[in-house]
């Protein structure tokens, strides 16, 4: 089956909120930089240090990706792709860097009975019904 890979649609979250511990001098630094107009604000300081790490490691990003066989950004998963998939008695092994998303109409039974596996590193947005279905196959 050919990757269904595209942008994020419009009413889906582009982004997930984490949670991290600084130690207090650290969060003071990082507000000193803030208060001279160095950044915006805290969550702007963050993203760019995250992001220039990436950058720093892009190299090695990309040769695991390869080595992972992992689909880079949005992967949705339709009611659709996967009744072709259970007509031609075949199974998904869906392997993204990014967001999962499969459809709200995917009912449960269909999706257990298609979908062998999913690795997700980023995010997974399914029915609760689905992903207990599929809880011993997510990874």
């Amino acid at each position: 089956m050919a990757a269904n890979i595209a942008g994020l649609p419009a009413r889906t979250a582009d982004n997930e909120k984490i949670t991290i511990n600084l130690g207090f001098v650290d969060l003071g630094h990082i507000d000193l930089l803030v208060q001279d107009g160095f950044y915006a604000n805290r969550t702007d300081f963050i993203r760019t240090a995250i992001r220039n790490r990436l950058d720093r490691h892009a190299d090695a990003i990309d040769q695991s990706l390869a080595r992972h066989r992992l689909e880079l950004g949005l992967r949705t998963v339709t009611r659709a792709e996967l009744e072709a998939v259970q007509r031609a008695g075949e199974t998904l092994n869906v392997q993204v860097l990014g967001l999962v998303v499969i459809a709200p109409d995917v009912p449960a039974d269909l999706a257990r009975a298609t979908i062998s596996s999913i690795h997700v590193l980023g995010a997974l947005q399914a029915s609760a019904a689905v992903k207990d279905a599929l809880r011993d196959r997510i990874r």
